[in-house]
């Protein structure tokens, strides 16, 4: 990863950036971009007038900093860490981190480890949707996919863990969470023992929702790209806060 901070004398201006990323990041915005700046994590060039130009440098470094985000779920401030010290020419930005990719469908994976999962669960990269079409799973294929019959799919649906689109179709996370159930399913977990993660989910999500909700109210331009990075932002905070607790609380069922 090079640097991004060096002036150039040619670039492209900020919507020419946006289409050109928009094909693998498709809720990306001018927005976005531009709070991706304020933030320190590119530096286009200026032309004399003050517009920005944005060389292929820059470019290759908001792919990193999105794909880092979609992948996996790293705050900012850990992706600008790593950037900085690959600005320092101490390496690569992190041997794990994830290289820019497009979004693909159906792809299998042998682990999830890198997020934290068990072994043989799918990580967030496996059924991914294309580009601009999060909702491509009939309920035939995610049963496929997760490994699951009508009758588990039609308790998850009942118990909230998943939910179809208006059409009746699937997003990738549903087909997640099916194959998770149902790995939790060999254990004699049922779905209907499992509405207490919904419950706390949907708290977690109100806690957001009040912190948020005063940024959306704001009205300048990069409010939304500053909400929307406070939400995720807060779900890997969440997530780890989670996980510490889970592993915790079973240090004390095993005595460990």
């Amino acid at each position: 990863m090079t640097a991004a901070g060096r002036p150039q004398r040619e670039g492209s201006s900020i919507g020419a950036v946006l289409a050109q990323l928009r094909p693998d990041f498709p809720d990306v915005t001018i927005s976005k971009i531009r709070f991706l700046e304020s933030e320190g994590l590119v530096r286009p060039a200026r032309t004399p007038s003050g517009y920005r130009q944005f060389g292929p440098a820059d470019v290759e470094r908001l792919r990193f900093v999105l794909a880092a985000q979609r992948d996996h779920y790293l705050p900012l401030r850990v992706i600008k860490e790593q950037l900085d010290a690959a600005d320092r020419g101490e390496g690569p930005a992190s041997a794990g981190t994830p290289r820019p990719r497009p979004p693909r469908k159906l792809v299998a994976v042998d682990s999830g480890d890198d997020y934290g999962q068990a072994p043989g669960l799918p990580g967030p990269e496996r059924f991914a949707a294309e580009p601009g079409d999060e909702a491509v799973f009939t309920a035939e294929d995610l049963q496929r996919e997760a490994g699951i019959d009508a009758a588990m799919l039609s308790e998850l649906c009942q118990f909230g863990l998943v939910k179809p689109s208006g059409a009746g179709y699937y997003d990738a996370d549903a087909v997640r969470v099916a194959h998770t159930v149902k790995a939790m399913s060999d254990y004699g977990i049922e779905p209907r023992h499992l509405r207490a993660f919904r419950a706390s989910a949907d708290r977690e999500v109100g806690l957001v929702e009040q912190i948020v909700a005063p940024v959306l109210r704001h009205r300048d331009a990069d409010a939304r790209a500053r909400a929307e990075e406070t939400v995720r932002e807060l779900a890997a905070l969440s997530v780890t806060l989670h996980t510490l607790l889970v592993k915790t609380g079973i240090r004390g069922v095993t005595g460990g």
